[in-house]
């Protein structure tokens, strides 16, 4: 058994504002990340959440309320659901969630780092240690309080045991061909229209068949880039579409009947996060036409599971560091195949795509077993600040080989973009 015996919490944060990078309906933030470091005799472990800026000292100090969970404790142990709720279910933290918000996304950021700290010590990257671990491991990793009346344990245990059928073949297709992935990186809504152009033409060039833009401009604006991108990607690649939350559910079924016209796979987070039947509203009116998709702000497995009953969404979209750690997306990746609904994870931030390529490669290769419909979000900056950053070749991931979660930072960037105090932010 492994002890953890320090943790160390950096406030980092890059600025993305000034150039408009990650620009949308509601954001304009400089990416940043909650960056925690576990110590132990043997090995150390990196975990983040990531935020947008203002409000980073806040999940710092959020981290440092909770570190006492941990140190001092066994990397075993907090790897359970029962170890996991130490945390999440802290008797007195808990009353700012509950399960939600700063204190969930702290927990995740440390639940994170345990893990990233466990793969290490086996010596195995985050995905191949998650598809090979025995299926009573996995299960007692997940916290089913509140979700049993949609996934009991025992069901979830059928699940991870058909995923041992045809392992090694869909390992191998992994590794010959990767995940399919779409980029973002071509419509921020602070790009202008030659921008957006020149963008998703070079995407173009360089492989990509799958393209996400932002909407939640003015609805002429939105008409206008979608032509334009749809134009440069022709008749027969995706194009998906991301409101961030910015439409009431009559706005977004209105606007939504005029850019189906530029046949979208999905609009993500068509209206406020938390609005499980107005989610519900704009997938009736859409219909077959066009797939809903959300989950990049869900608080915890309780949310995801109201939006699977209610047939609220067709895409699940996943977040590796919104919810608290490695369990609770376990827990949303089972729900998502109880219902049959197809998981592409949320990524871009910082270190988001690092995350959750392990995510889906586990998905894949134990819990969804198809590639069918499914990519992983890609979105191309700040990757360099990462000592083992993704790899995509022609629109596809590759799976990582080195152990751990892949998300630690390079010592010099911690240095550079320490907030307040850095080079970047004290000149």
């Amino acid at each position: 058994m492994t002890v953890i015996t320090g943790l160390t919490v950096h406030d980092v944060r890059f600025p993305t504002a000034a150039a408009g990078d990650g620009s949308d309906a509601i954001n304009r933030g400089d990416y940043s990340a909650t960056y925690v470091v576990l110590e132990t005799g043997a090995a150390q472990g990196f975990g983040l959440t990531f935020t947008n800026g203002r409000g980073n000292e806040i999940t710092c100090a959020a981290v440092e309320a909770l570190k006492h969970h941990v140190v001092g404790h066994e990397v075993e142990e907090l790897c359970t659901a029962a170890g996991a709720r130490t945390l999440t279910a802290d008797v007195q933290v808990r009353w700012l969630g509950p399960e939600k918000g700063v204190v969930a996304m702290a927990a995740g950021a440390i639940l994170n780092a345990v893990w990233d700290l466990r793969a290490r010590l086996a010596g195995q990257p985050m995905w191949r240690l998650l598809a090979e671990l025995p299926t009573a491991d996995l299960v007692a990793a997940v916290d089913f309080n509140h979700i049993t009346d949609a996934l009991t344990p025992h069901e979830a245990s059928a699940i991870l045991d058909q995923g041992r059928e045809g392992y090694r073949e869909r390992l191998e297709q992994a590794e010959e061909l990767g995940f399919p992935s779409y980029t973002t990186s071509v419509g921020w809504l602070g790009y202008d229209d030659e921008k957006v152009r020149a963008l998703t033409r070079q995407a173009v060039k360089d492989g990509w068949t799958a393209v996400k833009m932002k909407v939640g401009g003015p609805i002429d604006d939105d008409v206008r880039r979608a032509g334009i991108i749809r134009s440069e990607l022709g008749p027969g690649a995706l194009l998906m579409m991301d409101a961030n939350q910015v439409w009431d559910v009559d706005e977004a079924i209105a606007n939504m009947e005029r850019l189906v016209a530029f046949d979208p796979y999905w609009i993500e987070e068509p209206t406020h996060a938390d609005d499980v039947l107005g989610h519900a509203a704009v997938q009736r009116a859409l219909g077959e036409r066009c797939k809903v998709a959300t989950g990049e702000v869900a608080a915890n497995r309780v949310i995801f599971k109201q939006l699977l009953q209610a047939g609220a969404i067709g895409i699940m979209q996943v977040d590796a560091c919104r919810v608290a750690g490695v369990g609770e997306v376990l827990a949303e990746l089972l729900l998502a195949a109880k219902f049959g609904v197809t998981v592409c994870p949320h990524a871009g931030g910082v270190g988001l795509c690092e995350y959750v390529q392990h995510l889906s490669f586990f998905d894949y290769l134990r819990v969804g077993r198809s590639m069918e419909g499914r990519m992983v979000e890609y979105v191309d900056h700040l990757h360099e600040h990462f000592t083992d950053p993704v790899r995509v070749e022609g629109g596809r991931y590759r799976l990582p080989d080195r152990p751990g979660y892949s998300v630690e930072l390079r010592p010099e960037s911690v240095a550079r973009f320490s907030f307040p105090g850095g080079p970047v932010w004290s000149a």
